[in-house]
């Protein structure tokens, strides 16, 4: 991502009327650049042909996620500042989990030429939302033209020589540990596919119900998540053995720690989480059902909903004093031998409430259609 040191004459006209396929890409570059965070690690960021950031540990965390329009969002619900907060959110995250301290992000845009500039100038707002918390920076990209809106980005974070958590030490004897929200974002989705006609205009009216206060925080889980980045440092600083964020539901992410660490997760019933409580009202407006059946789909959200981006990590016991701040046990790690008689041929996987859970029903990006 390359700009002009001087803003082109139409970057300062580009009202909100006015289309990308108006503008040369140096003339938008001009109209984003300034509203994006530079970050405290980018000597040279956004204008040269690469940026350079310093990471006095020379080992940096990097990773990259892709959301396509009408896959992973859809404009009639999502604002363009939605969609930037949302693309940073997630990967940031990703850093996180590894216990890095996120830094910057490069992204990529692919947009058709009628996409209004006012959208793209928005983008570029909640992007600098998305690393507002952990004073992250944008320090490069590239813009293309296409036939539908397509976000790429990359994360680095800086491990600040730390080792790496990865999904693979959880050990038996360990807690299971999570820290954010489960299953809102899953509600949002839900609330806002029942209600599409009345959706309309992103952050505009709600349908019937949804001005619940509730409702209202599930639909902005889902439009612009909040994951707690600072904990992924601290987790890593309190001795975590395992952790990734919680990106394609509670029970399929679980079964990844697992098996990439040979063991078994017992998780404990969701009904005794407080994410439990918090979204029975949702169900019930979503369903038209109060009692069994809206604890059902709660219970549902909970553990196969993605994009929370909650953190979930395995620890000691003698880290229990070092946790973060909202860090709640919500299970334990067991070795497949000495695991309950229901673990099927004793291999690693994960219980709920002690039998064997159904973990690939979460998100796939391969089997969503």
């Amino acid at each position: 991502m390359s700009t002009a040191e001087q803003a082109p004459a139409g970057a300062e006209a580009a009202g909100e009327d006015v289309r990308v396929g108006d503008l040369s890409e140096e003339e938008l570059l001009a109209v984003v650049t300034p509203l994006l965070p530079r970050g405290p690690q980018a000597p040279v960021g956004i204008g040269d042909d690469c940026a350079v950031l310093s990471f006095p540990d020379s080992r940096t965390a990097v990773s990259t996620d892709v959301l396509v329009e009408g896959r992973h969002f859809r404009t009639q619900w999502s604002t363009g500042r939605d969609v930037g907060a949302r693309a940073a959110a997630q990967n940031l995250a990703d850093a996180a989990a590894m216990g890095a301290r996120p830094v910057a992000l490069v992204v990529g845009l692919v947009m058709p030429a009628a996409t209004p500039v006012g959208w793209v100038r928005d983008f570029a707002r909640g992007l600098a939302q998305g690393c507002e918390p952990c004073g992250a920076g944008v320090v490069g990209g590239d813009l293309s033209s296409g036939d539908s809106l397509i976000v790429s980005v990359t994360v680095l974070g800086d491990l600040e020589g730390r080792a790496p958590v990865l999904r693979s030490g959880a050990r038996p004897g360990d807690a299971v540990v999570h820290v954010g929200t489960l299953g809102r974002s899953a509600a949002g989705l839900a609330l806002l596919s029942a209600g599409t006609d009345c959706a309309s205009g992103a952050s505009g009216a709600l349908p019937s119900g949804q001005e619940h206060p509730r409702a209202q925080a599930c639909i902005e889980a889902f439009r612009a998540p909040a994951p707690p980045l600072a904990a992924g440092r601290e987790l890593a600083l309190a001795g975590a053995t395992s952790m990734l964020d919680v990106s394609d539901g509670l029970l399929r992410d679980a079964g990844r720690i697992a098996r990439a660490s040979g063991v078994v997760i017992e998780l404990d019933d969701p009904g005794d989480l407080p994410d439990a409580s918090f979204l029975e009202p949702v169900a019930a407006l979503v369903s038209g059902h109060d009692g069994s059946a809206a604890r059902d789909l709660a219970r549902s959200w909970l553990l196969t909903g993605g994009e929370d981006h909650g953190l979930l990590a395995t620890v000691p016991a003698d880290a229990f004093d070092r946790l973060p701040a909202g860090a709640r046990v919500i299970g334990r790690v067991l070795s497949p031998q000495s695991s309950p008689a229901q673990v099927p041929e004793r291999r690693p996987g994960v219980l709920l409430a002690g039998q064997p859970a159904q973990e690939h029903t979460g998100w796939d990006h391969f089997s969503h259609t």
